[in-house]
């Protein structure tokens, strides 16, 4: 005689069936990835776009809205994992990047932006003094260690569970196997007293602690103020550099969350939206730090890279910063966040479901309370269930707004999530 079904036998039978559905709803993106695995493993080059039982292929993109090969259209609440904040195609970042196509791409000199996407940087962080330009958010991260272990001729860094600062720099569930060999040291994020005995221990053999002021790939878990400070006053008894990874929390003031909070650290890395929508990244901070890197000096670090400057993310950047991204406009877009973490966390209460969602201003991420297996498959089922509703956000839960995004929009993805759960409550509610 069969019992009733489990609470996870069913969530189970409800993903197998969600998966079938879009598997069906969506045969060209399905080609498009097997033709995609002839050449590349797994047909994929990124590895966080993947997804069983095959990931959808975008054709384009206008403001906040996704064109999929199928002809599907989506709200695309994911942001480029928090790099797209200008939206698709904003309308003065296109302008000015093709007036840099018409003066020529590759130019192998100065060229007249980079000094003013560099000074309109400086301009929003007071610890920057002088920063240098990388193509990503992961290249600056590496930078500003390379930098810390050369100017204090120590090699042991102090980095957090859950944190990521790149593909090579990654520390999930546990340290990847490709990340660089460092001397790392893991420890648990948050807990102040127990990483201020780590640090007192570490002393003099300590050259930086590189630290998110909020998790983000960890599930947008903010960091304790009072634990920030903690890092700041021990770095500096120790004599070691602390590094604020900002790539995400930029965005969330223009001088990123140390602003808000008024710390100062010695290096701080960008990335993501800096450059436009284009590739990016920058690494800078105190000047005696990064003028070891003036080329005039006989001793200076070097740092190549071609496209470092690169005139496009220069051109996109300079323009974005200048014209679209006032402190008024990233106000709203924060207290839009804010508005819609706070109306789920509402809803889910209401409706007595096991999901809550953390993070800061336009940042944030869905969770599920429940064992590891069982919010794993609810969380799949509920990626799938707002695909399927015409809502685009990560398959790990991860949200990030941009400034196309409207009211409207978040008022109607609300009301998708209450209708995914009401649809699947045996699934989503205790």
């Amino acid at each position: 005689m069969t019992g009733t079904p489990s609470r996870a036998d069913t969530a189970v039978r409800s993903l197998l069936v969600a998966k079938e559905r879009y598997s069906r709803q969506n045969p060209m993106s399905l080609q498009r990835w097997k033709f995609a695995t002839t050449s590349m493993p797994g047909g994929n080059t990124r590895t966080v776009l993947f997804f069983d039982p095959f990931p959808l292929c975008m054709d384009r993109a206008e403001g906040a809205v996704l064109f999929d090969v199928d002809r599907h259209q989506y709200y695309d609440l994911l942001g480029e994992y928090s790099a797209g904040i200008y939206g698709h195609s904003h309308p003065l970042i296109k302008e000015a990047i093709i007036a840099a196509l018409d003066s020529g791409l590759a130019l192998s000199a100065h060229n007249v932006l980079e000094a003013d996407l560099a000074r309109l940087i400086r301009a929003r962080f007071k610890s920057i003094e002088l920063l240098r330009f990388t193509n990503s958010g992961t290249e600056a991260n590496i930078m500003a260690l390379a930098t810390a272990i050369a100017v204090t001729g120590r090699k042991r860094i102090l980095v957090f569970e859950g944190a990521y600062h790149g593909s090579v720099l990654s520390f999930a569930d546990k340290p990847s196997v490709t990340n660089l060999p460092y001397d790392f040291v893991v420890a648990p994020y948050n807990q102040t007293e127990r990483v201020r005995a780590l640090l007192g221990k570490m002393g003099p053999e300590l050259a930086a602690v590189l630290v998110e002021p909020m998790l983000g790939a960890g599930g947008c878990t903010p960091a304790d103020p009072a634990f920030l400070t903690m890092l700041a006053t021990e770095t500096k008894r120790a004599g070691a550099l602390l590094i604020f990874d900002e790539i995400q929390t930029s965005r969330l003031s223009p001088g990123g969350r140390q602003e808000l909070l008024g710390i100062t650290p010695d290096l701080t890395t960008l990335g993501k939206y800096f450059g436009g929508g284009l590739t990016f990244g920058a690494f800078g901070g105190r000047r005696d730090l990064m003028s070891h890197y003036d080329p005039r000096r006989a001793d200076h670090f070097s740092h190549p890279g071609t496209f470092n400057n690169n005139v496009l993310s220069m051109a996109a950047g300079v323009a974005g910063l200048s014209q679209v991204l006032t402190a008024e406009a990233l106000r709203e877009l924060n207290a839009r966040g804010d508005a819609l973490r706070n109306s789920l966390n509402e809803q889910f209460s209401l409706l007595e479901a096991n999901l809550y969602v953390t993070g800061l201003g336009s940042i944030m991420n869905l969770h599920v309370r429940a064992d590891r297996h069982h919010a794993r498959v609810a969380r799949e089922l509920l990626f799938f269930s707002l695909l399927e509703r015409g809502f685009y956000i990560a398959h790990r839960g991860l949200i990030t707004l941009s400034l196309p995004v409207t009211d409207k929009a978040v008022s109607s993805f609300v009301s998708a999530v209450r209708d995914v759960i009401e649809t699947h409550r045996e699934v989503f509610c205790s």
